[in-house]
């Protein structure tokens, strides 16, 4: 077999990211970190570059040992995740994750962008790496919808310091849709649009202006919509489904 160096002169050669991320083993970030940790092997030489290029179906990659293969089918999943998931695999603690959630038969899974662990809502899960790729990848900018129950009720200043950008450790956030659907004695409940994606974003620009997140949850992403989908439940996502969203994260909406 041609060793990974000289994959890249040959024709379909394909970045091993690229090709770990189409066979449903992690998003192309996620396996660019297996490369560096190295967990992956080509012709039985373990690689440490992201780089490294090789053909679909000549050259042989494992993942700790165990050979992959790009899937024969595409399979995408729609889970209302339940608070006290995590948005992995595995846990090494032992908690629950969402692949406990994926019924039986189907292919290996992965999750495209993370839910906190005690946000509940819209996850989506497929092995099409290239599909979740642009999905996350910040430049196509997919809008997500969140629902959050917060303390208090948020004024019109409020809203407006939301919708220009809030100050956070790491800068400046983008602007964001931002509207109050519901006010109760003590509590709101806001929908807020994002078009990025930072760790614990919604909670920690509403704790910013004052009004702590009490409960969050992921009501859409792109043009997928939770709807009436019961917590804990997964359906699989229609061809029209799947298109709507490969246009809106090629910017085509």
């Amino acid at each position: 077999m041609t060793t990974p160096e000289h994959a890249g002169e040959r024709d379909g050669a394909e970045r091993i990211a690229k090709y770990l991320a189409r066979a449903g083993v992690a998003s192309r970030r996620a396996s660019e970190e297996l490369v560096a940790a190295g967990r992956v092997s080509v012709n039985g030489e373990v690689i440490g570059s992201p780089g490294t290029k090789i053909v679909a179906g000549v050259d042989e990659v494992r993942v700790d040992g165990e050979i992959v293969s790009p899937p024969e089918d595409l399979v995408y999943v729609m889970l209302n995740k339940p608070m006290g998931v995590m948005t992995t695999l595995d846990d090494p603690q032992g908690r629950p994750t969402v692949a406990d959630y994926i019924p039986a038969g189907m292919p290996r899974l992965f999750p495209v962008g993370r839910l906190d662990y005690t946000t509940t809502g819209l996850l989506l899960l497929t092995n099409d790496g290239e599909l979740a790729h642009l999905m996350m990848h910040p430049r196509h900018h997919v809008p997500k919808l969140y629902y959050a129950v917060v303390d208090g009720v948020p004024d019109a200043g409020d809203l407006t310091h939301l919708r220009k950008g809030v100050q956070l450790d790491d800068g400046l956030t983008a602007p964001a849709g931002a509207r109050v659907v519901q006010v109760r004695e003590r509590t709101a409940a806001v929908e807020l649009t994002l078009r990025e994606g930072r760790k614990r974003q919604v909670r920690r620009m509403l704790s910013a202006i004052g009004h702590p997140v009490i409960s969050l949850s992921r009501t859409a992403y792109g043009p997928l919509t939770l709807g009436d989908l019961p917590e804990g439940a997964v359906r699989l996502l229609s061809p029209e489904e799947v298109e709507g969203l490969r246009r809106s994260a090629k910017g085509a909406e």
